[in-house]
């Protein structure tokens, strides 16, 4: 792994650490690209009562000046405003696991006496640390004219018709709408749907898509499984709070159709190796086509709901209701940014791991100089080899 991550912080304590090792020296780091896509992951319908008090200031503590990288670890502390109100007071201790939330398997394994240890860390609070670490690898994709979008394509019962809408076109749609979604007369349908689950102490979860434009081919691997470009995305978008379920293009789709109707053809336009269609979703053998990067990411309802759930209070060993904590009613369009980000830290490791060089300046030449699909960066011998020949 040539750019590594690492967060540390909990829901209501003092504030998020974000580390990001590997960024080359002389990526430009503006301010208002963090900050922004800070902003938008507070944004959203069906957002609950914390957005209110995220506002989500940050420092940079290292590894950039004079608003440039100079090659070593870049750290930002995205203070909890939140803090004030918990720290030194007496908290009642959680003692009642919620259904479908780290409560009662975090217990189980580190010991916990109070369940609220478990909710303090596997909080989605702590994406925010991740969604500013995405807005610097976004922006250092975007210096190779790679464009990492996401939006959301259902929630509930509805969802959105978007096949013949331009990639980017969906994107900014999907901005102007306060569920993400860029069909507005689905979009319309889905706040509405909202609506009747938080009237009726519900939640809801959905689908988002998500695409990379302007890879080019050859990042990933097929040589090691923890290589593959699609096991590396697949492992992000999983890692996004409530995400139960992944596909790289129309995955799901392809597992009902027989093999003549899923594989791109490939044809020759000139020098250039084209592909008609993208049912794979940009990548065979966990590697880049060259063509769109496209991911879909299935959302759970989220599991803290105002109607309780039968669970067992474990102070009292009986059985009893979930006691309401705070919570999001439909998480899906604030899950855009932090897909994109997750996604975008992937690609940004691939990028880099792909390119080698420690500057700005090694990085652009060396994207310049990589092969594409054409003929002339594809010679074949036309030869007979041996293969595994034992040596006498």
């Amino acid at each position: 792994m040539t750019l590594r991550f690492l967060t540390a912080g909990e829901s209501h304590g003092p504030g998020l650490v974000a580390i990001l090792e590997g960024l080359p020296a002389g990526l430009p780091v503006p301010h208002a690209v963090i900050r922004r896509q800070l902003e938008r992951r507070r944004e959203g319908f069906g957002a609950g009562p914390r957005m209110k008090i995220e506002a989500d200031g940050f420092r940079i503590l290292s590894g950039v000046l004079d608003g440039v990288t100079i090659g070593s670890p870049v750290a930002l502390w995205i203070e909890n405003r939140d803090h004030a109100k918990w720290k030194g007071k007496a908290i009642e201790p959680l003692t009642i696991p919620r259904p479908g939330h780290a409560d009662l398997s975090a217990a189980t394994k580190y010991g916990y006496r109070d369940l609220r240890l478990s909710l303090e860390r596997a909080s989605a609070r702590e994406t925010a640390a991740r969604v500013a670490l995405g807005a610097i690898c976004m922006h250092l994709l975007a210096q190779f004219h790679i464009r990492v979008g996401a939006y959301v394509v259902a929630i509930g019962g509805v969802t959105a018709q978007v096949e013949d809408m331009p990639l980017l076109q969906r994107a900014a749609r999907a901005e102007e709408e306060a569920v993400r979604c860029p069909d507005a007369e689905a979009a319309a349908a889905m706040r509405a749907e909202i609506e009747r689950a938080m009237a009726e102490k519900d939640t809801l979860g959905g689908l988002l898509e998500a695409f990379a434009l302007g890879l080019p081919p050859g990042l990933g691997s097929h040589v090691h499984w923890d290589r593959r470009l699609d096991v590396r995305l697949g492992a992000a978008a999983l890692s996004v709070p409530a995400v139960k379920g992944v596909e790289i293009g129309p995955a799901f789709e392809n597992a009902r159709l027989r093999g003549t109707q899923v594989q791109d053809p490939i044809r020759l336009q000139g020098d250039s190796l084209i592909r008609p269609s993208n049912r794979s979703g940009g990548l065979e053998g966990g590697i880049t086509t060259g063509q769109p990067l496209l991911l879909r990411a299935a959302m759970k309802p989220i599991a803290t709901t105002l109607t309780p759930q039968s669970s067992v209070d474990l102070w009292r060993g009986e059985e009893t209701e979930t006691e309401y904590q705070r919570s999001d009613f439909c998480p899906v369009p604030r899950a855009v940014p932090i897909l994109e980000a997750v996604i975008a830290l992937v690609l940004a490791d691939a990028l880099l791991e792909k390119l080698g060089g420690d500057c700005m300046e090694e990085l652009i030449s060396r994207f310049q100089a990589l092969r594409r699909m054409r003929l002339a960066d594809l010679p074949m011998d036309d030869k007979a080899h041996t293969y595994w020949q034992e040596e006498g």
